[in-house]
C-alpha cells in the first residue's frame, strides 16, 4: 500500500540544492511529514591511469570538518548528460582527459533524506589534458594502486559513500584492466 502525497513546501532553494517539506498520508491513514533535499543529480568518475593507479583527490569537506578522499566527483548542469559531465569533471578535478568513458552503474546517494541519483563511470585511457577547476575546490590528486585503495576501502578509512560504491561498481572492470596492463608489461619485458 503506497503513500499518498497531500502536499509539497518549498523550504530553502539554495545554489545546489532545494529542501522541501513534503506531507504524506501513511499506509494506515496517518499523516507525517518528509523533509527532501532537491538534488539534480551527479557523477562520480573512476580514474585509472595506464599504469594500473586510481586517481583521487583530497579536499576538504566543511559538513564533516575534515579533509576526505575521494574519487573525483561532481553536479549535473541542468539537461546535462551524465557522460559529459564525467568527463568534464575528471579534467576539472585530476587534470586528465579520459579518451573511454564508461558506464558501470548508478545509485541514489542518500534515498531517506536526498532525490540526490550518482552516476559511476570509469574512466580509462588518460591523457594529461586539464581544464580550470571550480573556483571554490581545492583540490590535490592523489594516486595509487588499485590494491591500495581497495585495502583503504576495506579497511574503513575511507569514509566517503560515493567512492566506495563507485569502487564496488569497478571492480570487475579494473580487474580486466589490471590484467591486461599485466600482459602488455609482461610482453614488453620479453621484448627488452
Amino acid at each position: 500500500m503506497p503513500f499518498e502525497l497531500l502536499g509539497t513546501e518549498i523550504l530553502l532553494k539554495g545554489r545546489a540544492f532545494t529542501i522541501r517539506r513534503d506531507t504524506l498520508k501513511t499506509p494506515d491513514d496517518r499523516e507525517t511529514k518528509f523533509d527532501i533535499i532537491e538534488h539534480g543529480g551527479s557523477v562520480v568518475i573512476v580514474p585509472v591511469d595506464n599504469d594500473g593507479n586510481l586517481l583521487f583527490v583530497r579536499q576538504y569537506r566543511h559538513a564533516a570538518n575534515m579533509d576526505l578522499l575521494e574519487l573525483p566527483a561532481g553536479t549535473l548542469e541542468e539537461g546535462e548528460d551524465p557522460a559529459v559531465c564525467a568527463a568534464r569533471e575528471v579534467r576539472e578535478e585530476t587534470g586528465f582527459a579520459a579518451d573511454k568513458i564508461e558506464k558501470i552503474g548508478d545509485f541514489y546517494l542518500a534515498p531517506g533524506y536526498s532525490t540526490e541519483f550518482m552516476h559511476v563511470y570509469l574512466a580509462s585511457h588518460l591523457r594529461y589534458d586539464p581544464i580550470e577547476a571550480d573556483e571554490e575546490e581545492f583540490l590535490q590528486v592523489k594516486k595509487m594502486p588499485v590494491k591500495t585503495a581497495m585495502q583503504l576501502a576495506k579497511s574503513g578509512k575511507m569514509p566517503d559513500a560515493k567512492s566506495l560504491a563507485a569502487l564496488f561498481l569497478a571492480k570487475p572492470k579494473l580487474n580486466h584492466i589490471l590484467g591486461a596492463i599485466g600482459t602488455r608489461k609482461k610482453r614488453t619485458a620479453e621484448l627488452k
